[in-house]
């Protein structure tokens, strides 16, 4: 069969990211999971909506503005994407609604953990939220009336706003009828009042609900009509031209403010906005009808977020636990050098901790026997022990070179920081390579040992985060290899310095040769297939979106090769299609963490080889970032990813959705006696004992 297929047998990108925000919506649906979790669920979904709509769907607005009719994979045009992504978010987002009001809310307040509303408020509680507002809310408002001296302000991207229908003259005699109100960032969205004032053991009010009933404190001697919560998402890519700036950094800081103000995307409002106020703010925000959308309860449910933390119900909230440590880290003070000295180590978050980690470069910067220390940031957080132990091993005197992704979405700000602490205490401090972010997670300590230069090296699938290392699932290496401390060196210095491209001995690296790599392994399971021998490929990744990795993988599975894809979120990949992919099955595992490892095994004629990378499958992971793969050489640990990466992911029947050929999930509904949930059943292997 010929290597090239049609539109018809790929997926639509933004379509599969709707998909999985399904998935995540029903886990806060599931009745078997924490109740404080299954908010924590709904809060999840509308964070990764936000995101969606500020990347993906600004990109479409953005690529429709220009004129542009470009096709993908799955050939659609940007017109036909936005008119389906818009259709099937609105359906999303009312049931995301509708769950919140008549599941979630009744079921938290069973529990006493009540959201108060306004209609509802006795004598004592309209006293106490008056005082509230007067004392904390009304101090920090800054109400601006609409007339041709206040035009219409400019609105932070997700802030929380009011549009205000008023009657009457002001001080002035002026006959002004509207108003804006923005909240400030720096108020609380929820606001927990005392047990004695709220009747129960959680009562929580929304900021939203006091300004409403307040808001006429605002407009002394004025009629207010009505007012209107709004919300407006606004495009939020970063437009720096990478070719032109002479310091990325400084344009970068000069293009930050901008985040809050790019184009808008979307406008949420109070379902009870009146007509009036709806066509003003679609014309100031320049949005059609089809951008609106109607919401019954707060416009930003990510802030219910904190709601968990502000309630002491450990009986609805996952069971505590303390991450496991391997038995060779266990000894207080153990010797990272040694250690490593002997054998590689694996870590596999969030299951086993992540404090060797940072043990090693605390214990790297406070040995004088280091030299020096190389490490690549991508997203690490504002407060980081690695990073201060970093500063700390430069003010001790080490060499210290930080690759410092500036342009890590989001945590821009973070890292810009960071760099200017860095430059401070004299580490070197480099962005990579101009057009390609810096994707890698290395870490490398170069020691001397006897006399010569021993170097050892931390490779990972996740960020040097050590909080999302609670949240996320991802394998840690550490190795003293030659071979693999060599390639690491390398790609350090095709970061720092300038030369041609040297062929390393056992990493595979973006943009030069992950992708021919990837597409060797395939076709080489798929010869083998052909030649009558058995053909195995599991993958586990993020997202399956690049054209001809999925083209290699139609090849395999026609040739006879079983392939098993475990991808969390997007796949552009059709399985199960006869005569073209029925051989190749997808599944997606969403469970109480985040799946982000990346783990590709090929049976090679019983060789059996397992990668580990910082890579999914992605045009821009191959092409466009700075990204390393490497191999599990030991085979006791190559094992131990076989079993714990790939083995129990395959038999979970409890958080596993399998994908069908139109790109529809089904939920795995195992019987009671018969169900095996990876996640759980990895923390009752490598965690500790557990704090609840």
């Amino acid at each position: 069969m010929p290597n090239k297929f049609t539109p018809q047998q790929f997926l639509n990108r933004e379509l599969g990211q709707l998909e999985f925000n399904r998935r995540v919506l029903a886990q806060a649906e599931d009745s078997r999971i924490p109740l404080l979790e299954r908010l924590k669920y709904l809060c999840i979904c509308s964070s990764n909506l936000d995101e969606f709509f500020e990347i993906r769907v600004a990109g479409l607005m953005e690529q429709i503005k220009l004129g542009g009719i470009a096709t993908g994979a799955d050939g659609m045009t940007a017109q036909q994407t936005l008119k389906r992504v818009r259709e099937q978010a609105h359906q999303l987002i009312e049931h995301q609604y509708q769950l919140f009001n008549t599941e979630i809310t009744p079921a938290l307040a069973s529990q006493g953990i009540k959201f108060l509303r306004r209609t509802h408020w006795n004598e004592a509680q309209h006293a106490w939220m008056k005082d509230y507002f007067i004392r904390e809310v009304m101090p920090v408002l800054t109400p601006i009336g609409l007339d041709p001296a206040h035009p219409f302000p400019r609105v932070l991207n997700k802030s929380l706003n009011f549009a205000v229908e008023l009657q009457g003259k002001d001080a002035f005699g002026r006959n002004s009828t509207r108003a804006i109100v923005q909240a400030p960032r720096v108020l609380p969205r929820t606001i927990l009042l005392p047990p004695e004032v709220s009747g129960c053991e959680y009562g929580f009010v929304f900021l939203s609900s006091i300004l409403h009933a307040h808001v006429g404190e605002l407009f002394s001697g004025m009629e207010v009509l009505g007012c209107f919560q709004f919300r407006v998402t606004r495009n939020s890519n970063l437009f720096v031209d990478e070719e032109e700036v002479k310091n990325l950094r400084l344009s970068l800081q000069g293009e930050l403010p901008q985040r809050h103000f790019g184009d808008a995307v979307r406008l949420e409002i109070a379902d009870n906005c009146s007509p009036q106020i709806e066509a003003l703010l679609l014309k100031e925000f320049k949005l059609t009808p089809d951008d609106l959308y109607r919401v019954h309860g707060p416009v930003n449910l990510v802030r219910l977020m904190e709601i968990p933390g502000l309630v002491a119900r450990d009986d609805l909230k996952f069971p505590a636990f303390v991450p496991g440590v391997p038995g060779v880290l266990q000894k207080k003070g153990a010797d990272m050098f040694k250690v490593i000295r002997k054998s590689d180590i694996l870590l596999h978050h969030p299951y086993q901790s992540f404090k060797p980690v940072i043990d090693f470069i605390q214990q790297a910067a406070s040995d004088p026997a280091v030299v020096a220390i190389k490490q690549t940031v991508y997203r690490t957080g504002a407060d980081s022990a690695l990073m201060e132990a970093l500063i700390a091993a430069a003010q001790r005197g080490k060499e210290v070179t930080v690759v410092v992704e500036l342009l890590a979405r989001f945590d821009e700000e973070a890292n810009i920081n960071w760099a200017n602490r860095l430059e401070e205490v004299g580490a070197h401090v480099v962005y990579g390579v101009v057009g390609h972010k810096t994707h890698a997670k290395m870490l490398m300590v170069v020691r001397r040992e006897d006399g010569k230069l021993k170097r050892y090296v931390h490779l990972g699938t996740g960020n040097y985060h050590p909080r999302t290392a609670r949240l996320y699932t991802d394998f840690g290496l550490f190795t003293s290899n030659e071979d693999i401390c060599a390639d690491a060196n390398e790609v350090f210095s095709q970061l720092t310095s300038l030369g041609k491209v040297r062929e390393l001995n056992h990493l595979w690296q973006s943009p030069f040769s992950l992708h021919t790599e990837v597409l060797r392994a395939i076709k080489n399971e798929t010869q083998l297939a052909k030649s009558g021998k058995r053909g195995h490929i599991i993958a586990k990744m993020n997202a399956l979106l690049e054209p001809d990795t999925i083209a290699a993988l139609y090849d395999a599975s026609q040739a006879g090769v079983k392939v098993d894809l475990i991808v969390r979120g997007v796949c552009a990949l059709r399985p199960g299609v006869a005569g073209l992919s029925e051989n190749i099955k997808v599944r997606s595992i969403i469970g109480r963490f985040l799946e982000h490892t990346r783990i590709f095994y090929f049976r090679n004629d019983l060789q059996h080889n397992v990668y580990l990378a910082s890579a999914d499958w992605m045009d821009r992971n191959f092409f466009r970032r700075i990204e390393v793969c490497f191999p599990v050489l030991d085979k006791k640990l190559k094992k131990r990813v076989i079993d714990e990466g790939l083995k129990a992911y395959l038999q979970d029947n409890c958080q596993a959705w399998d994908m069908d050929g139109d790109g529809q999930y089904r939920h795995k509904q195992p019987r009671l006696a018969a169900r095996k949930c990876a996640q759980s059943e990895l923390l009752g292997q490598l965690a500790g004992t557990t704090t609840s």
